[in-house]
């Protein structure tokens, strides 16, 4: 086992270096940059006309590209804002330097606001990790005993019915219930039941820690309702096959001829196979819920998090703050998933990932 976790740590190191080089190189090619940000505004066009400033690739001002976006304007205030932002030199040296910090873990400065991207990562972590842990542990709660349910009741009115609830669950996008949840709930047509922005209100720090955790719980009910919608239906569909799949086995079938009642051959003998799966597959569903769904929730109830931290970099052309979250989500996914494999040895000790081949 210990070589098949090196194997995988090793893998992580090209894997990190090959998704950073194609957004490095989409980047290049993108119009606009945080070199022509300053220009649009210096020539009194705002950051909505560095998309219309052709001739651009992600940043790097050079040539004839350089004298059509800089039209009017000194050279040496080209250069030394090339400078400033780290484009005066070939983009290859600029993705080595790149490569080297950040595997110190040192993602340099944000170009407009004043504080490292560490400082800033670290402080919407906790926003995004929030969400993505209580809409995985409510999507569990709720899709396992829901497809243990369908499983056991297999053709029946009640599998039918939730069945189609489960779809239209399924359909719905995430986004567009956020925004069904506030105009019902948040103050928009109908109810003005809960907060529309933040995860706590502003006088949380002085509220009595059970008045906190009312808070918090008011501020997240929302979305992460939102979030859960169209995270469970999946799971619930894979518990319910997975348990149909075990219960036409001979094992349960000899369970059975021998007396057992069927609550004993469901929980006692079916449950931890079944569910080997659906539990394994708690971190990569984690990865998948926080790296999906939570940038436009967070956008529309103006959560400060990781999602929308990235979403505003990408928009402004922050550069060190995209590629450092970038970082930081594939690294996490990467670290996630490897934790996951590990659990199916932790819950079927016959699995056996020493004899894959690297």
């Amino acid at each position: 086992m210990r070589a098949y976790i090196l194997r995988r740590l090793l893998l992580m190191v090209p894997t990190l270096v090959g998704i950073l080089l194609i957004n490095f190189v989409i980047v290049q090619a993108a119009p606009g940059g945080p070199i022509d940000r300053v220009l649009a505004e210096l020539k009194g066009h705002g950051v909505a006309a560095t998309a219309r400033i052709g001739g651009q690739s992600g940043g790097e001002v050079s040539g004839e590209g350089a004298s059509r976006g800089a039209r009017g304007i000194d050279p040496e205030l080209i250069a030394e804002l090339e400078r400033l932002y780290g484009f005066d030199k070939p983009p290859a040296e600029r993705f080595w330097e790149m490569l080297k910090r950040y595997a110190r873990f040192d993602f340099g400065e944000s170009f407009y606001r004043d504080a490292t991207v560490l400082e800033l990562i670290g402080e919407k972590l906790p926003v995004s990790i929030s969400l993505g842990l209580w809409t995985t542990l409510l999507v569990y709660l709720i899709s396992i005993p829901l497809g243990i349910a369908k499983a056991v009741r297999d053709g029946t009115p009640f599998d039918v019915w939730t069945s189609v609830l489960v779809v239209i669950g399924y359909a719905i996008p995430g986004f567009l219930f956020a925004v069904l949840l506030v105009v019902v709930f948040a103050g928009g047509s109908f109810l003005d039941w809960f907060p529309l922005r933040g995860l706590v209100s502003e006088n949380w720090d002085a509220l009595p820690w059970p008045q906190k955790i009312l808070d918090y719980f008011w501020h997240i009910t929302l979305p992460v309702l939102s979030m859960v919608v169209g995270g469970f239906a999946g799971l619930t569909l894979l518990t319910k096959n997975s348990f149909l799949d075990e219960l036409h086995k001979q094992y349960v079938v000899t369970a059975r001829a021998k007396g057992a009642d069927e609550r004993r051959v469901l929980f006692g003998h079916v449950f931890r196979n079944a569910m080997l799966i659906v539990v394994a597959g708690f971190p990569g569903a984690f990865v998948g819920i926080l790296f999906t769904s939570a940038l436009l929730i967070e956008v529309i109830f103006s959560l400060d998090g990781l999602g929308l931290l990235g979403f505003e970099a990408t928009v402004n052309r922050d550069y060190p703050v995209m590629f450092g979250t970038l970082y930081i989500f594939t690294l996490l996914g990467l670290v996630l998933n490897l934790v996951g494999d590990l659990m199916y040895t932790w819950i079927d000790p016959r699995i056996d990932f020493e004899t894959r081949e690297g």
